[in-house]
Parts: structure tokens; sequence; C-alpha cells
């Protein structure tokens, strides 16, 4: 019941995207810079909420747009009813619905749909993640030098030591690719599918990286915070890799180590 409710709500906040790429939509500005809402994102949150609410009454919800709703129980649903607005809201289809799902504060359920590209990433603790019904599997890169990666950049800058320039040009003066798609939760879901080597971005909230988190785990990866600790949703710093370059990856990050 819990995983086909997760499915239907995901389905659903989907559809409402696809219905609405094509015409006229509200876009204003949250707080900060190129920090977008659109209607499309509170129509999505809409259908979500309510398919989880008829449901599950008594569960606890964390969304994006709506915040938290809180509820004396086990189970926790942790919404992104597009993630990637700013792609969304300029015609590009790299975004998604990303919903996770915990039991006294462990991810056990993630799924993630991309409706403009037909691709629904499901993660489930202990069962593997799958794209499409077909598993999938991290890749077999061993050396960050020869990786394919991937990050997000924050919109407003914090100026801070190591911050996301500084880290970006230790990777991109030494040829290695690393690309931007404006979606964590694609991008975590890509890492699961062996498509980049490993993802790391310095600052999530946890609706961006909830289901994406567990999508890696289960395929064979491995995610952290930037000191190597157990990746908590809650916290902004995040690692995603297939766990053979994680090591290093970490040290460059750190610039304990030059490629």
């Amino acid at each position: 019941m819990l995983k086909e409710t997760l499915i239907q709500a995901t389905e659903k906040g989907a559809a409402v995207l696809k219905e609405y790429f094509d015409k006229p939509f509200t876009i204003s500005n949250k707080e900060g810079m190129n920090n977008l809402v659109t209607e499309v994102d509170h129509k999505s949150e809409e259908v979500i909420m309510a398919t989880i609410r008829e449901a599950f009454p008594d569960h606890f919800i964390l969304s994006e747009e709506a915040g938290e709703m809180a509820q004396s129980s086990s189970y926790k649903w942790i919404i992104d009813p597009i993630d990637g607005t700013v792609n969304y809201a300029n015609g590009i289809p790299i975004c998604c619905v990303s919903i996770g799902v915990e039991k006294d504060g462990q991810m056990v359920l993630g799924a993630v749909y991309n409706p403009f590209m037909n691709e629904f990433f499901l993660a489930e603790r202990g069962q593997g993640a799958s794209l499409n019904g077909k598993p999938i599997r991290v890749s077999e890169k061993t050396e960050v030098i020869h990786s394919c990666m991937v990050t997000g950049f924050p919109y407003t800058y914090l100026d801070m030591p190591n911050g996301p320039l500084d880290v970006f040009e230790r990777f991109i003066r030494k040829g290695i690719p690393v690309r931007r798609l404006g979606s964590a939760a694609i991008d975590l879901c890509w890492v699961a599918a062996g498509r980049f080597d490993a993802f790391y971005e310095h600052k999530l909230q946890a609706w961006d990286s909830a289901a994406g988190f567990l999508m890696v785990e289960e395929a064979g990866g491995k995610v952290t915070d930037f000191t190597g600790a157990y990746y908590s949703p809650y916290q902004p710093h995040l690692v995603a890799s297939n766990g053979k370059i994680h090591d290093e990856l970490l040290a460059v990050i750190n610039n304990q180590k030059t490629l």
C-alpha cells in the first residue's frame, strides 16, 4: 500500500507537469535570486498531498512549497513537486517529481519521475533501484580523473573557503567533464543508473535529495556529507558516487589532494 501510494502520487504530480508544460502559467520569485516557484509547483503539490492524505491521513508531510504538516507518525513523506523549477519555467524538460518516504528517521522508499523523458526511478530499501521497472547499477570507474560528474550551484554564493567555484575549478582545469543539469534529484538518479560517476553539491534541501540519495545507495553507490559521514538530507552537503572513487573525490573536494 505504501509503495503503491508513492507511485500513484508521483505519477499524478508528473501528469500536472506535462499538462501545463506548453501552456502559460504564473511564475514568481521566492527569497533569493532566481529562486522561482510556479503555479504548477503548487498544483503538482496539491494532487500529490491529496493522494497521500487519502491513503495515509495520519502521516507527516514535508513539502517544498507547503512546508511541514506535522503529525505524530513514524512515517514522513518528503516532497518536491517540481525539482528543477527554473528548467521547467524556461521550457527545459530536465525536471521531475521527487518523493521520499521515511520511516522512523530512515529513508525506505524513493520515487523520481521525469515525464518528459519517460523515466521513472524507484528505490526501496533493501530491494534495489530501478528505472522503468528494470534494475540499475552504478558505474565501475575507479579514478576521479577518468570520471564524468555532475554538480549544482546555489543561487546565493556564500563567501566561504572551498566554495562551489573553487571545487569546480579543480576538476575542470584537469579536463574532467562536470555537468550541471539543474535538478539534484535527476543528478542522483543518473549516478544510480551509471550515467554519471559522481555528484556533489554544497547546498541542498531535504526535498532535493530525499529520494535520490536512496536511489544511489540501492544501486550500489555511496552517499556521504563532505566529511565522509553518513548522509542526512537535513544537512546541506552531499557527495554521491559509485563508491569506487568516493574517498579520492572527498579528498579533492576538501582540497586534501591535487589531481
